[in-house]
């Protein structure tokens, strides 16, 4: 594998306050444009691997690279190569932005300094809610829609980014089957594009026709890293974990 884009050797990190780390001794590598699923039962500290892959969280030992910055010395300007979609939001039903503001803001990072977003922010925008479906949604108010519909907006912020890493928590838990497999082709094209794409979820009924690096986490390390083909993810993420709980 080339140099990887996102790379972890010997890290550990843990929350504010909390009395042990939540994950520990963490060895990982990722290519650029692999598409990753990271698997296991809940507590394991899957979300908090993508949490630390952002830079959100201290690290305690280790060190911790994405795009060829430094996560903890570099975080800002790593942030800017990085889109990531949380797991848990709640927007209240009076905010007051519309989907089209709320993917505007995506390019913000892209700007610089004090400058107005042009024709090709615009345009990005709307490759965008071309891309996920939504160009019917721009007009809305993102405190009204649905949660699969927020969940889609999300999404469609973040490659507005145009990242060269996607991290994603759970991005199916609030969407069908048909439109799970629809944001899966989605994830897929751009990672056939060079965008990594790494996605902590449960669910393996819509996967892309590719092979993929699953990563399955128990306890806060890791007990499997393998690529595999995309038929195969659903019994090696269950396997393991059982095989781990024994």
């Amino acid at each position: 594998m080339d140099e990887p884009i996102i790379r972890l050797d010997g890290v550990t990190t843990t929350y504010e306050g909390a009395a042990h780390p939540v994950i520990h001794d963490i060895d990982l590598s990722i290519g650029r444009g692999e598409f990753v699923i990271v698997g296991g039962p809940n507590g394991a500290g899957k979300t908090t691997l993508l949490e630390t892959i952002a830079g959100l969280l201290p690290v305690v030992s280790g060190t911790v690279s994405v795009c060829g910055f430094d996560a903890v010395r570099q975080g800002p300007q790593m942030r800017k190569k990085l889109g990531y979609v949380i797991q848990n939001f709640d927007f209240d039903p009076y905010t007051p932005f519309t989907v089209d503001e709320v993917l505007l803001m995506g390019r913000y990072g892209l700007l610089g300094f004090c400058k107005r977003p042009g024709a090709e922010d615009f345009a990005a925008v709307e490759r965008s809610l071309e891309r996920m479906g939504i160009t019917d949604l721009r007009t809305s108010h993102i405190g009204k829609l649905s949660g699969g519909q927020q969940q889609k907006v999300l999404i469609a912020h973040n490659l507005v980014k145009k990242p060269d890493v996607l991290l994603l928590d759970e991005p199916f838990s609030n969407l069908d089957l048909a439109t799970r497999e629809h944001v899966c082709d989605v994830l897929c094209g751009i990672a056939d594009a060079g965008v990594t794409v790494v996605i902590v979820s449960h669910a393996f009924d819509a996967l892309p026709a590719r092979d993929v690096r699953v990563v399955v986490m128990k306890d806060g390390g890791i007990v499997l890293n393998n690529v595999i083909p995309p038929e195969q993810v659903q019994d090696t993420v269950r396997r393991t974990s059982e095989e781990t709980h024994a």
